[in-house]
């Protein structure tokens, strides 16, 4: 049986353009996604992003779902789970 400590998310190693590599938590990176949703225009977002009500939830749905999001051409913005302790 698959140890549920493989499945905490607690903490993120983030990747952005021309930003040094950032580690942050879960709630720390859920504000980074909400901030950012607010700057992008929903219309370029994809129709399951869209389809959420809020910023919250759409941040939230992100970062359950995800580990990337499109932020314009030539722009990046990538989140991946790390665990910082044994």
């Amino acid at each position: 049986m698959p140890d549920s400590l493989m499945y905490q998310q607690d903490h993120f190693v983030v990747l952005e353009t021309n930003q040094e590599e950032q580690f942050l938590t879960a709630s720390e990176l859920l504000e980074k996604l909400t901030d950012i949703l607010q700057k992008l225009n929903p219309q370029d977002l994809p129709p399951d992003i869209r389809s959420l009500d809020s910023l919250e939830s759409r941040a939230k749905y992100l970062l359950d779902t995800s580990c990337e999001l499109d932020v314009g051409p030539g722009q990046y913005l990538q989140w991946y789970a790390v665990r910082l302790e044994k």
